[in-house]
């Protein structure tokens, strides 16, 4: 196909604001699926996205379209998630595209994720198209939100489209537009082969499917391709285009977004954001790829049974082939054996991990506690990086403990202001400014440490707001923190993979919370079991499990009281003896509710 004809554009919106909804009709208005298999959120493949009603993965569909003109029209699209925690899947998307479209819901207008969504898409000089939605809606306010798009974004709000994902209604005007305003792909047809890797998959049967866009040449069936990164070659089995499933093509020309399919069964041969180029007659250079993801947020998975880390092992290979921004090393525990310390770039990432490995590997699994990447100054003037608990050194070695920060900005409805900056106090926030966006909207910038975000802040935040305001943030800077470490010991062992980084002026409160949730799961044995939480020897928080207790005095029908105490003693004796010898066994439960973090 010939590169004018081509046009390949992504999805880019704050959550919720209907880019599955879209990306639906477009799909419907191309015929590439039969009505009969035809279902909303068509692209939204995992039971997880469609459950909580986000886009998790970006995934791209082709789409011929006949214009006005008189020409058909290939359209590549990539559908892409709107959470922060899911923001390099959109730049991965971005970097594949000419194009996107801006969509802004009609009754809440430019959020938080829109405005880093669009500077992420001017970055990379994408022509951007504004799109309002849901103009069906009983609240919207269309000419509101085109001031929105003056006043916040600086993009041309009377040349915004205005649609109804869900009705229809304005998709034939934005398909033109996507045609007219979207410039065609450039690159050298007749040059050797350059193609970036932008997303993969793992089919059993057939090894690696590579997502791939090509930049300069072509790819065609039989071809030696070679890996930039590892120099590993392979022989092009298939190529061929998405369409829903895949559809097989001869050969994927200059511009074109498709897939290729090479026997690939050695999962480190891929690597997402590398450079594919022919062996006979290779590129120069590579590709820039796309920028090292940072992890936020750290936490360590074990299988609940341990037989079954190789299982696990092999879930976290094919996992990483499917999620490049997971980030996973080899890690050890004595309390629940062999698993894996990884990086994720936020809560929400971890809890889709988590629930990824449980259903598409039928692992059963147990997360520690979610910790971030704290800088530690020694005493002997050493600089280390401390994410797991059990590193963090002894107090007496630290000279200083320093934490990250974010530069957080939340948009929200002036009715709900003061109890979004009382959240954001209680979460030794430091308000850095506060604008009136319009007479109903107001945007406030915060310092705030990371840790605080990760307990709960985005829910409370949602429930302070009824699901209003909208958050982002960036990463700002590291800053002095008291930081200890807390220890959680069942029977007076400590159970390591409890441990968490706290700081110091909130570890009694913690440590109570846990304890508490503990004494609740942990079953009651034959003897007593202390819970007790611990900021190296010394005890900050308790409670007790009492034992099952037999009336051994029951025989005694009355008689002198040292009879009765007799048997008492003894009791008391063979319980000690048993307490000794008994191990207290924690339920998967027990980790779950401990790792929850307020008093839920």
């Amino acid at each position: 196909m010939h590169q004018s004809l081509i046009r390949n554009f992504c999805i880019i919106a704050h959550i919720d604001h209907g880019k599955s909804t879209l990306a639906d009709r477009l799909i419907e208005k191309a015929k590439i699926i039969s009505a009969r298999e035809f279902h909303d959120q068509l692209l939204d493949s995992m039971d997880i996205e469609r459950e909580r009603g986000i886009t998790i993965k970006s995934h791209a569909v082709s789409m011929p379209y006949p214009s006005t003109d008189g020409q058909v029209y290939h359209l590549n699209l990539v559908d892409t998630p709107g959470h922060v925690d899911f923001s390099y899947e959109v730049s991965r998307a971005i970097s594949s595209c000419e194009g996107a479209i801006l969509l802004i819901d009609a009754a809440q207008g430019v959020e938080a994720q829109t405005v880093s969504n669009l500077y992420m898409a001017m970055d990379h000089d994408l022509e951007v198209i504004p799109v309002i939605n849901k103009i069906d809606l009983p609240s919207a306010d269309v000419e509101a939100v085109r001031h929105q798009i003056d006043h916040d974004l600086g993009l041309d709000g009377e040349n915004a489209l205005a649609i109804s994902a869900k009705n229809g209604i304005g998709i034939d005007p934005l398909l033109e537009a996507i045609v007219q305003r979207i410039p065609p792909p450039t690159g050298d047809s007749n040059g050797p082969l350059k193609a970036l890797i932008f997303d993969s998959n793992y089919d059993p049967y057939r090894g690696v499917v590579v997502h791939l866009r090509v930049v300069d040449g072509t790819i065609e069936t039989g071809d030696e391709v070679r890996m930039w990164w590892n120099n590993s070659v392979h022989a092009v089995e298939e190529t061929g285009n998405f369409r829903i499933r895949l559809a097989r093509t001869e050969q994927l020309g200059t511009g074109e977004v498709g897939y290729l399919i090479a026997g690939i069964k050695n999962l480190e041969d891929v690597r997402v954001g590398d450079t594919v180029t022919n062996e006979h007659r290779p590129c120069d250079e590579a590709l820039p790829g796309f920028r090292e993801v940072k992890p936020v947020v750290f936490s360590s998975i074990y299988p609940v049974d341990t037989n079954d880390y190789e299982e696990l092992s092999k879930g976290m290979e094919k996992l990483k082939l499917n999620d490049a921004s997971l980030i996973y090393e080899k890690d050890n525990s004595a309390a629940l054996g062999f698993g894996f310390r990884c990086g994720f770039l936020g809560l929400l990432h971890l809890e889709v991990v988590q629930e990824r490995l449980e259903r598409e590997f039928g692992l059963s699994i147990v997360l520690t506690a979610p910790s971030v990447e704290y800088h530690i100054t020694l005493t002997d003037g050493r600089d280390i990086v401390v994410n797991n608990p059990l590193e963090l050194p002894d107090s007496g070695r630290i000279a200083e403990a320093q934490e990250p920060y974010i530069r957080a900005s939340i948009i929200t409805p002036s009715a709900y202001l003061g109890g979004v900056l009382t959240l954001c106090n209680s979460k030794r926030g430091i308000q850095e400014n506060l604008m009136y966006l319009d007479e109903t909207r107001v945007e406030v910038l915060y310092q705030m440490p990371l840790a605080e975000v990760l307990y709960e802040f985005y829910d409370n935040l949602k429930s302070v707001s009824r699901g209003y305001a909208s958050f982002d943030y960036e990463l700002s800077d590291y800053r002095p923190v008291n930081l200890v470490r807390l220890d959680i010991m069942v029977n007076g062992q400590p159970v390591d993979a409890l441990a968490q980084l706290v700081v110091r002026e909130q570890a009694a409160t913690r440590a109570r919370q846990i304890c508490k949730k503990l004494k609740d799961e942990i079953p009651r044995h034959q003897f007593k079991i202390p819970i007790q939480g611990a900021i190296g020897s010394q005890i900050i928080a308790r409670e007790t499990i009492s034992a099952y207790r037999k009336d051994v005095t029951a025989k005694c029908y009355g008689g002198d009281i040292t009879r009765k105490r007799k048997l008492l003693e003894k009791q008391k004796a063979g319980k000690k003896r048993l307490k000794t010898v008994g191990g207290v066994e924690l339920p998967q439960s027990a980790f779950l509710s401990a790792l929850r973090s307020d008093g839920d």
